[in-house]
């Protein structure tokens, strides 16, 4: 038979440890965890990859980073847009767009996170740094 202990802390209110919270995120920048036991850096997930360890802390990133991948996207958009992998400097990868002709983006491009926000999808949206000199583009 199960007795409730009288010592047993309970949370009173506030968010699991780790998890974004959702008025954070209309603030400048992009939340990210980091995992307490290994140090790993990771964007919006409940275990760590390397440790499986949920002792997260939250932290902001300084917002700037460098392009790993970039595509165009053609389909269901009226116009084409691009979708980049973008590894920031804290070390976590996250899904985004980055501002400027999609053709014009490429890997080793070093971006900023820009203060707009994209309506539709809800990814942080990127701005190039520098316009690197390519002599064939």
């Amino acid at each position: 038979m199960y007795h409730h202990s009288g010592s047993v802390v309970r949370q009173t209110g506030g968010s699991a440890t780790g998890v974004l919270e959702p008025a954070a995120r209309d603030s400048d920048g992009i939340l990210f965890q980091r995992c307490t036991w290994c140090g790993t850096a990771m964007y919006h997930r409940l275990l760590c990859p390397v440790c499986q360890g949920s002792d997260l802390r939250t932290e902001r990133s300084e917002g700037t980073g460098t392009v790993r991948h970039s595509t165009t996207v053609h389909r269901n958009t009226p116009a084409a847009r691009n979708v980049s992998m973008v590894e920031m400097a804290e070390g976590f990868v996250v899904r985004g767009r980055v501002m400027g002709p999609p053709i014009g983006i490429h890997s080793g491009d070093r971006v900023r996170l820009s203060m707009v926000k994209d309506p539709v999808r809800g990814e942080p949206v990127f701005q190039l740094v520098d316009e690197p000199f390519r002599a064939w583009t």
